[in-house]
């Protein structure tokens, strides 16, 4: 007696001419699968709502109430959160409402220019002191230069060296720039020698230098473009990380000076609150620097897990 043959419903043969060449799910741009597993990650996309909101609250929040950040009036002095002071009145009558949202802005906005400016001089200067490393005597020579200045900026304690700039300068938010910019782009440039190390002695790398192109091209178009992972996602630590020193230069009296208002600047006015009861006047710019730091670490986060080709699906 023959036996049965029976197929498994795993395996059955293809009915139709051509359908071995189908492809199951259309293929995705390196791009598109950075935004796909960055979408599927839920804690990544609330950084970026926080992010998102707390950027447009900071252009429209002042206009939402009929006050100035710096209008003052004795005669609403402390008055608690209600329907006409949103987040209250501090000790001058000021509405905080329109103090905190003016004060994201000059807090945003010094984080990301003293980052856009890290980002800058550290990719150029790691991207250089990477390539020219074992290159020849020269090359070995200014890369040597390069590390030894990086190694004595980076032994340097980063808020010592800020606070000194600060006080020797002419306190302002052009000087706060300055100042944060002056060290915090040392991490950066350790972090881009180390990738670019890493890419050029590969074989495109190699392919570029033997078809005659230039210093300049294969900095620019090859091995800079092949690190824009790193960093992307070290940029988005590195805001947070010169809001909150803002935050603390102001706190200690160092950065801007009234009447413009900062989150540093309000929870330095604050500072009696905990014996006056007066909550509403710290909590806000309290709040708005908490939600900020959350927000860009989760968010850079998910970046890294969605820019790492490891974890793609």
């Amino acid at each position: 007696m023959a036996m049965e043959h029976r197929v498994d419903p795993l395996f059955q043969p293809l009915s139709k001419k051509g359908q071995a060449n189908v492809i199951s799910r259309p293929s995705l741009s390196n791009g598109q699968q950075v935004i796909r597993k960055l979408a599927k990650n839920k804690l990544a996309m609330l950084g970026l709502f926080i992010i998102t909101a707390l950027v447009a609250m900071a252009i429209i929040g002042p206009n939402l109430v009929p006050y100035s950040y710096s209008d003052q009036s004795l005669l609403t002095k402390n008055q608690e959160v209600s329907s006409e002071h949103w987040f209250g009145t501090d000790e001058l009558g000021r509405d905080m409402f329109a103090r905190t949202w003016y004060g994201a802005r000059i807090s945003l906005t010094i984080g990301v220019v003293a980052a856009l400016i890290d980002l800058v001089i550290g990719v150029t200067v790691g991207g250089i002191a990477g390539y020219m490393a074992g290159r020849g005597k020269r090359g070995d020579r200014i890369d040597t230069i390069i590390m030894r200045v990086i190694e004595v900026l980076y032994g340097l304690p980063y808020l010592l060296v800020v606070i000194l700039l600060m006080v020797v300068m002419e306190p302002g938010i052009l000087t706060i720039i300055i100042a944060l910019s002056a060290t915090g782009w040392v991490g950066m440039a350790r972090l881009v020698r180390g990738q670019i190390l890493q890419l050029k002695n590969q074989e495109f790398i190699l392919a570029a230098q033997v078809l005659g192109a230039k210093f300049n091209r294969i900095l620019l178009k090859h091995l800079i473009p092949n690190t824009f992972g790193v960093i992307i996602v070290n940029l988005t630590f590195t805001i947070p990380s010169a809001i909150f020193a803002e935050s603390f230069l102001s706190f200690l009296g160092l950065g801007v000076q009234a009447p413009v208002a900062s989150w540093g600047t309000m929870t330095n006015d604050a500072l009696g609150v905990i014996l006056t009861g007066d909550w509403w006047r710290l909590f806000f710019p309290a709040l708005m620097i908490s939600l900020t730091m959350f927000a860009f670490n989760v968010f850079g986060d998910g970046l890294q897990d969605a820019l790492d080709p490891r974890l793609r699906d």
